[in-house]
This record gives structure tokens, sequence and C-alpha cells, in this order.
């Protein structure tokens, strides 16, 4: 299970993504993918497109698919570690009132659930082994995976352990309030599919259109590739559309 990585992906919010993705390619290995990619796209569409406009969408590829495939990786596992984590929880509760230590509360998670939680809860219990305190671990399983409730898990362990209290109450409550919030969450998504299959649909076909033409007739827009704004008249549309997409996207993304 990848932790804290370095390398290429050393800064900001790209080593988070890249991290919070759970994958085991090195940075190296996925940007000569994405190089490799751009190129035989490049090679492709000279042969229909002006090479220019090529270029244009080979550079957009290298740029764009690593980031878009990471974000939809990181977005799949923190769902899949979202619907874990209510059992996770009722793992740790029936630990707890069955008088185990913490400790082996995060152990029976880390034994009993797959991955994604299972493999997080392991490397949890790994840094506590080797002597990093609860707080700064739970911290870092915060970090590592990055969905929203952690740090309420994180905040109610952490304050716990520095003032006492009935832990196995609190994260009784917690386990129920993060199971509501997937049960609407979910109803959200039921409600919003037509929208966001709308979207799809009205940012995908200008692009589906333009190389149906070109294929259909290689020559129907041979006449403008010679213009001399033909070039910026592209960029700006592909600029525009992004943002029309990006939009409508944020219409129809509610969060619960």
């Amino acid at each position: 299970m990848p932790g804290e990585r370095t390398g290429l992906f050393d800064f900001g919010w790209a080593r988070r993504l890249y991290t919070q993705s759970g994958i085991s390619v090195k940075p190296v290995t996925l940007i000569a993918a994405c190089a490799l990619s751009a190129a035989g796209l490049f090679v492709l569409l000279s042969f229909w497109l002006d090479p220019f406009v090529a270029l244009e969408m080979g550079a957009a590829v290298f740029v764009l698919a690593p980031l878009m495939a990471l974000v939809v990786l990181r977005k799949r596992r923190q769902s899949r570690f979202g619907d874990q984590f209510p059992e996770a929880i009722d793992i740790i509760v029936r630990s707890l009132r069955a008088g185990h230590p913490i400790g082996v509360a995060i152990k029976a998670v880390a034994q009993e659930l797959p991955d994604p939680a299972g493999a997080e809860f392991a490397i949890l219990q790994d840094e506590i082994a080797y002597g990093l305190d609860l707080e700064t671990a739970m911290r870092n399983l915060a970090n590592r995976v990055g969905q929203q409730d952690l740090p309420l898990f994180v905040t109610s362990i952490s304050i716990q352990s520095q003032t006492g209290g009935n832990l196995t109450e609190v994260l009784d409550n917690l386990g129920g309030t993060i199971r509501a919030r997937i049960k609407l969450h979910r109803k959200v998504r039921a409600l919003s599919s037509e929208g966001r299959v709308s979207a799809i649909i009205l940012g995908a076909v200008p692009f589906i259109l333009f190389g149906a033409v070109n294929v259909i007739s290689p020559t129907f827009y041979g006449a403008y590739w010679g213009h001399p704004w033909i070039k910026v008249g592209l960029t700006g549309a592909v600029v525009w559309m992004c943002i029309g997409f990006a939009i409508m996207r944020k219409m129809i993304n509610f969060r619960s």
C-alpha cells in the first residue's frame, strides 16, 4: 500500500493527489506512459488534422490525462473507503466494548476489512507499533486517504486520548451519522443523475461531431485550416467549452 511518496510529486497538491489515488505506479512510469500516449495520438491525428491542432491535442493529453486519471482513482478509492468506514467504526466499537485497547481494535479492522480500509488501518497499526503517537498516526491516516469523514474520527479519538470520556458512545454516534450522510448522498446522486448525463452529452457532442465530419468528409474543413485566425479560434472554443463543462459539472455536483 502506498504511503508518503517522494520524487517528481514532491510538491503540494500533486503529491497529495498521487498519494490519495492509491496507485503503486511510480511517477516516472506514469509520466512516460502519458508521453507515449500523447505521441501516439499526435501521429494518429496528423493523418486527418492540421499538425498544429494534432500537436495541441497531444499536449493536452500529456498534461491532462495523468491528472484526470489520478483524480478519478482518488475519488473511487475515497468512495470505497467511505463505504467501508462505518463498518470499521463498528469493529472498533465492538472491540472497545469487549475491553480491548484502541491498538487491538485498529488491528482488528486491518485484519477484517479489505483494501482500502484494511490496508490503511494496517499502515496505521504499523506506525503506532514503530513508536508514533496515536494522534499523529491518525492524522497521517487522514492525510493519506483524504476522505471527508476521517477528520471527525481523528478529532474524536484525539480529544478522548487527552481528556478521557466514553469513546465507545462517541464512535457509535459517529458511525450512525456517517451512515445517514451516505444514505443522503446516494439519494441526491439518484435525483441528479439526469443532469449529470445531460452535462456529459452536451460536453461531448461537439468533439464527436468534429471527429465524425473529419472522418466522413476530410476536405470539409480544408478551406479553413489556412486562415490566420483558425488557431486562435479553435483554442478559444476549446477553452470556453471546457469552462462551460466545468460550470455544468459544478451545478450538478451536490455535496452532502
